[in-house]
């Protein structure tokens, strides 16, 4: 189908018609947003039959405690793994599946091939046991979650489980300001969908967009709805030199390219976006110049990093200031979960600031290559200014191939014209990690000018053991021993506090200021 704007009304007739076969537990009457209509409790997506499944999981869900059940489709995410002794990429298929809900929902995952031994849904911090009979599972979920389940540790052949809000106001589909996308597989003619300042492109549950969706030099408009982005040649969506721009929960599967980049951006949300991808290159939300922006409630899965942060690169040019990103999964099969500072002006040098990482879940990191490791990576290259970064909250779960936390000033020749000014006021409160025993994190600076300063580590528990310098060790030893991370010369001012400690401190500095200003 290759929808146009005249035809829009048209299209919106169709998917309206189809959105209200397609939806299997959808109950109440889709009304305009002016309209008071009672929420269903389950909302279930049809997928369209061009688009891929897989086989390897059956799953039904039911709103508790006794519901009927409703099958879900499956879809298929392609997933990539970068061979370290070739450097060629494999590509596996995966599954996901997504619903809407609100209360209380009863989950049923059989594995169709057989032979379960174990069976564990991700994140672990979420604390879901699921009840395992033979090759089936239940667990129940009485708040929206986006979940792996894993059978017999499979990270590949795998489920991903979108258990979604229900949507509060829906779009009319004959709403001016809406470019809507009904049930089915759509199409345009360059393969990209331009949006007008002011207006809104919903693409429904069941809907297929296969276009990148680009805001450019415009204002208050948006991408939303439970549709998909799928194979788009440009990656997923694209906003630069625009403001006050959100993007819901879309999913991006298997782009060619990134599944989010701005640019030159300010007022952008961010939320509840899905994103999986194989091919090079295929980072999630990459950040260039921008500010104000919110990154909130996503799921990304990506073979580059899953989010990255950046100054001047191509055509884009300034600071990069203000950016949250907030409860939210990442899983990084290449590159890093976070990563930034890497791309920036060394004519014009530029600063990244006021960047916060709080209540994080990274289920995985790998990559063999120890100048790109880091489940969180600062890495100043460019003449860059890394200063004023919070990350709080943050559980990173055993990975396979990297390190838990990198930073650096750097002058890597294939990505930089300079080196990194340096990195300034990091803190960083409850880091926590569970797994096998680390391999040495790196904190280095690049000489007396370009150094690393002012860094606190918040309880930082790893494997169970909090990393203070108040901590029992040998005198001899650094408390960097104990993780282990190894520090350079250039590195100052480098602290390791446990919470009491820290609130000590907080408390006394506030004494403080408070006597000098009496």
């Amino acid at each position: 189908m290759n929808p146009s704007l005249s035809r829009r009304t048209a299209l919106q007739a169709a998917g309206a018609a189809a959105l209200a076969a397609g939806l299997t537990s959808l109950t109440a009457t889709t009304a305009r947003a002016d309209e008071a209509v009672a929420a269903p409790a389950l909302v279930t997506y049809p997928r369209p039959s061009a688009m891929p499944t897989n086989t390897g999981f059956k799953v039904r869900v039911r709103t508790a405690p006794d519901g009927d059940w409703q099958t879900l489709d499956i879809w298929r995410p392609q997933l990539g793994e970068i061979n370290p002794t070739t450097g060629s990429s494999r590509i596996y298929n995966s599954s996901l599946a997504y619903f809407d809900f609100q209360g209380s929902v009863e989950i049923e995952v059989t594995y169709l091939k057989g032979g379960t031994t174990k069976a564990r849904v991700r994140p672990d911090s979420y604390g879901i046991t699921p009840e395992l009979l033979g090759d089936t599972l239940r667990f129940t979920l009485d708040e929206p979650r986006n979940v792996v389940v894993q059978i017999n540790d499979d990270i590949f052949d795998c489920l991903h489980l979108f258990a979604r809000a229900i949507e509060k106001k829906r779009p009319a589909p004959d709403d001016p300001n809406v470019l809507y996308y009904g049930p089915g597989v759509h199409t345009t003619a360059d393969g990209t969908l331009l949006v007008p300042s002011g207006k809104t492109v919903y693409l429904d549950g069941g809907a297929v967009l296969r276009a990148t969706v680009i805001f450019r030099g415009v204002e208050h408009a948006g991408l939303a709805g439970r549709g998909v982005l799928a194979g788009t040649a440009g990656g997923g969506a694209l906003v630069e030199n625009s403001r006050n721009i959100s993007i819901g929960a879309v999913t991006v599967l298997n782009p060619n390219g990134y599944a989010v980049q701005l640019g030159e951006a300010t007022g952008v949300t961010i939320r509840g976006l899905g994103s999986f991808s194989s091919k090079g290159w295929g980072d999630g939300i990459d950040v260039f110049c921008s500010s104000n922006v919110v990154i909130d409630g996503v799921f990304m899965r990506n073979s580059d990093d899953c989010i990255a942060i950046y100054t001047h690169r191509w055509e884009y040019y300034g600071d990069t200031t203000n950016i949250t990103v907030r409860n939210s999964t990442l899983w990084a099969d290449v590159a890093h979960p976070i990563n930034v500072g890497t791309h920036g002006n060394t004519d014009n040098p530029e600063v990244l600031k006021n960047l916060t990482f709080r209540n994080l879940d990274i289920l995985d990191h790998r990559e063999p290559q120890m100048g790109y490791q880091g489940c969180i990576a600062l890495n100043a290259g460019d003449s860059n200014l890394i200063r004023n970064v919070k990350v709080d909250g943050v559980r990173v779960e055993d990975f396979r191939w990297g390190q838990l936390i990198h930073m650096r000033i750097m002058y890597n020749t294939k990505y930089n014209t300079s080196v990194g000014r340096g990195i300034r006021n990091v803190h960083v409160k409850d880091l926590s990690y569970t797994g096998k025993p680390l391999a040495t994190c790196l904190l280095l600076g690049y000489d007396a000018k370009h150094a690393i300063k002012d860094v606190t580590f918040e309880n930082l528990v790893v494997n169970g053991t909090v990393i203070a310098d108040s901590m029992k060790k040998p005198t001899w030893y650094l408390t960097t021993d104990t993780i282990p991370m190894h520090t350079n010369e250039h590195v100052t001012n480098l602290r390791f506090l446990t919470t009491a400690e820290a609130a000590a401190e907080a408390a006394a500095a506030t004494e403080s200021e408070a006597a000098a200003t009496s």
